[in-house]
């Protein structure tokens, strides 16, 4: 399509946000032309908007030519309520789990219909995990994805289901069946154990983190070598994370010493 009819009809607004867009985990930089075949608008628009976008510090010049997000908007993302009351409040248990376990530690929220790393605390095992802070990924391909899924609503996991269940690694589930057998079967348990799901080598403990209202609102992880044959032995530590950090979000709730995992 061309730019100059791709932009018709659409605001100063919406063809700056289509720019910040065009930015993804696949694509952490890129060149202008690059951004105008992503937004579809004219060479013209695309630059008079990245250049206004880089001054305001929403875009940065890594190298001559391209372009990557900016620290102005992690500065403003910092600012979101629910993120940054969440990761303060489960952040010392996360970091009890961590030195418990000297694995990996995943703090996961929903963002649309994926998973949203919104805190990764590094492990002494030598692991390989994708995930970083503010990395989106497939629901579906790890624990604390399937432990979010599983307390969804049956249309939210439908819709999932229906934009595809792409592989990304072995163990990944991709039979939509399959998937659902495995949502009911962590829902009934309270936790969910996954094996090479998201990447081969590594296997996770995850359980869901209740908020003030009852509703699951994020889930916690451990990560530990798909080569570990008991997961079982984590699951208690992981759940008492889990029920803390909920216990934590609670106004005025104290929480017991006993529900601290250090």
């Amino acid at each position: 399509m061309a730019g100059g009819a791709s932009e018709q009809g659409r605001s100063v607004l919406d063809r700056a946000l289509a720019v910040l867009g065009s930015f993804s985990d696949e694509c952490p930089e890129q060149t202008l032309g690059e951004i105008v075949t992503a937004t579809g608008l004219a060479a013209a628009t695309a630059h008079r908007l990245v250049a206004e976008l880089v001054a305001w510090g929403a875009l940065e010049r890594p190298g001559r030519g391209r372009y990557r997000i900016g620290i102005r908007l992690w500065q403003i993302g910092a600012l979101a309520p629910l993120a940054r009351d969440l990761r303060d409040s489960a952040l010392p248990f996360l970091q009890d789990l961590g030195a418990v376990t000297g694995q990996v530690v995943h703090l996961v929220v929903l963002d649309g219909h994926r998973a949203l790393f919104l805190e990764r605390l590094p492990g002494h095992a030598d692991v390989q995990v994708r995930s970083r802070v503010g990395r989106r990924m497939p629901a579906h391909a790890s624990g604390p994805g399937k432990v979010l899924l599983a307390y969804a609503p049956p249309a939210f996991v439908a819709d999932v289901v229906a934009r595809g269940l792409p592989r990304m690694a072995s163990g990944t589930i991709t039979d939509p069946h399959e998937l659902a057998a495995t949502l009911a079967e962590v829902h009934r348990a309270g936790y969910c154990l996954s094996r090479d799901e998201m990447t081969d080598g590594a296997a996770s403990v995850a359980a869901p983190v209740m908020g003030p209202a009852g509703d699951v609102v994020a889930s916690v992880s451990v990560v530990v070598p798909s080569s570990t044959e008991n997961l079982q032995p984590l699951v208690p530590a992981v759940r008492l994370t889990a029920a803390a950090v909920g216990r934590a979000l609670v106004p005025g709730a104290d929480i017991p010493l006993s529900a601290r995992t250090g």
